[in-house]
């Protein structure tokens, strides 16, 4: 009776791990893959930011895994209605975001405008809900110990501070030929990767149950 009753509830509990590993591992390849991918197929400058590589060989590379990060949010059941609202909105932002791309450098059309609004729109409402995720979900759900609350604090401070940084960036014009959007976004999105990798318990020693 015993295997029984928790087999159903291991499997559950292991596709949960599965979905927050396959999330963070995304995250952390991501802007890695985007980086070194386009210099090596196409070479040239650094772009502005991740959104960019949409007008790159690497387009499906960015829209398949924010669409793969979207569909795994919104498969995604925490804890409450509050896990699961903000998984939903979070991969409703991941998949508009990679449905409207940023606008792009040159020939801009009216459509281009409209969708390089939506776009940051969608991507304000992604990042915002996994640094809500991190801030206040992940360290109080009681699944591990309370040293891991500290690491997703810093993780989810991390993504608020690079949003901040970029609109900074962006309005005063900082240093542009350092490309500083792109590496405050790969920083966001390398924090997020880390704080579901450990959430999804990849980064955890062996000895904490």
């Amino acid at each position: 009776m015993t295997t029984a009753t928790t087999s159903p509830q291991n499997t559950l509990v292991h596709s949960y791990l599965f979905l927050r590993r396959a999330i963070g591992l995304i995250g952390l390849a991501l802007p890695v893959v985007l980086i070194l991918g386009k210099q090596l197929v196409q070479g040239g400058d650094l772009l502005g930011s991740l959104s960019g590589y949409y007008y790159t060989d690497l387009r499906d590379v960015l829209v398949g895994a924010m669409c793969a990060v979207g569909v795994f949010l919104l498969a995604y059941y925490g804890h409450d209605y509050v896990d699961n609202i903000v998984s939903t909105v979070a991969g409703l932002g991941a998949i508009g975001l990679a449905l409207f791309p940023t606008t792009p450098d040159h020939d801009v059309t009216a459509w281009d405008k409209t969708a390089g609004v939506l776009h940051l729109a969608f991507a304000a409402v992604f990042f915002l809900s996994l640094a809500y995720f991190c801030l206040r979900l992940f360290p109080h759900d009681g699944e591990q110990p309370e040293r891991f609350g500290a690491l997703y604090r810093v993780c989810g401070a991390v993504i608020l501070a690079c949003l901040v940084l970029i609109a900074l960036a962006k309005y005063l014009a900082l240093a542009p030929s350092l490309h500083p959007a792109l590496w405050l976004e790969a920083i966001a999105v390398e924090a997020f990767g880390v704080a579901w990798l450990v959430k999804g318990r990849s980064l955890e020693p062996r000895s904490v149950p």
